[in-house]
């Protein structure tokens, strides 16, 4: 049998419990043949309760962190059941869990429990009305590992994009995205790459001015700042160009010209890859697909998740998609099965 891929939750208030659910009956002849196993980390009360509604031909029983085996899907309790947790109702406990399950799925990857976990959405205000003050899962994973050089990657098909910087402010992007970090990120983006099968690991960094500065008339950071990092990865051997202008860097990525763009701040890597990856209704202008894998790199675990948040306004409702899941967990298998070939 497959070693198990732990997944975590989130806020079991949001739409986590329906969509691990969701994803588990749709992966379900994986499960069954041994290719795939799954431990599910979080509030076992909410997970029943969405099971009951979303996919009651599924079993998923409960284990516990002693136990010597695992059946191939199963669920694992993160701590105490405080008050009940309504779905759409934002509440500390609701924060609580989502910390406690990430903080036991990566004590699990740790161990060689598990080969890596898979994040379902937790939500910021309530995971701070918890006690537990950070901006979102990437900094957590960074302080429970013991990593201050992490990185985003966002996935969507053969979008892949690296982040130098995410939650900060724009104005402070141009001192953050120093020379080391960008050599740091390319690096962990060519040892993704290779992980995940691209064998020339081809890396386009993006420019962070209009026109990658057009000379110095727009800003010199291109030119003084990125320009001598790509050198410095292209004379050690590396597949890497730049900078890219923004505005066409992306268009090449969709046409296979790279295997990876490194985007210098949250919006510019983002856009391109939600845009891509939500599906909307032309007739209703609602979201019928949602599509796309956020990976932690860096880490000594491995690490993806959704990339969309709690939907706190249709959980429970049943119309959530769990394609974003089902991608995420596929990423997983890939880089655990990458890791174990580079070993």
């Amino acid at each position: 049998m497959a070693r198990h891929l732990a997944i975590t939750m989130g806020d079991p208030a949001g739409i986590g419990p329906e969509i691990i659910v969701k994803a588990a009956a749709r992966l379900r002849p994986r499960i069954e043949a041994g290719e795939l196993a799954l431990l599910v980390i979080g509030s076992n009360a909410a997970l029943e309760h969405a099971r009951a509604q979303f996919a009651a031909g599924v079993a998923i029983p409960e284990v516990s962190e002693t136990d010597d085996a695992w059946p191939a899907l199963c669920a694992m309790q993160a701590g105490p059941e405080g008050e009940p947790i309504r779905p759409g109702e934002l509440s500390a406990d609701g924060g609580r869990f989502a910390y406690l399950a990430v903080e036991r799925g990566v004590r699990l990857a740790q161990s060689g429990r598990v080969g890596g976990i898979v994040t379902a959405p937790l939500n910021k205000e309530a995971l701070n009305k918890a006690g537990y003050h950070y901006p979102g899962h990437t900094e957590m994973l960074a302080e429970l590992t013991g990593v201050k050089g992490s990185c985003m990657m966002l996935a969507h098909g053969n979008m892949r994009v690296s982040h130098l910087t995410t939650h900060i402010a724009l104005e402070d992007v141009p001192k953050r995205a120093t020379a080391d970090r960008l050599r740091g990120v390319i690096e962990l983006t060519r040892q993704a790459l290779l992980r995940l099968g691209a064998p020339r690991a081809r890396i386009a960094v993006a420019a962070l001015n209009p026109h990658a500065g057009e000379g110095g008339l727009f800003g010199r950071h291109d030119i003084d700042v990125a320009a001598p990092v790509i050198a410095e990865a292209v004379e050690a051997g590396h597949d890497v160009v730049g900078p890219v202008p923004g505005d066409t860097v992306f268009v090449k990525l969709r046409a296979g010209q790279y295997d990876a763009v490194i985007a210098n701040y949250h919006d510019q890597g983002h856009i391109p890859v939600k845009l891509l990856g939500f599906e909307v209704d032309p007739a209703t202008g609602q979201w019928n697909d949602l599509s796309g894998v956020n990976i932690t790199l860096g880490l000594p675990i491995i690490r993806t998740s959704v990339d969309h948040g709690t939907a706190f306004d249709i959980a429970g409702k049943g119309i959530a998609n769990e394609h974003s899941l089902v991608e995420a967990i596929e990423y997983a298998e890939r880089l655990d099965t990458g890791r174990a070939h580079a070993a």
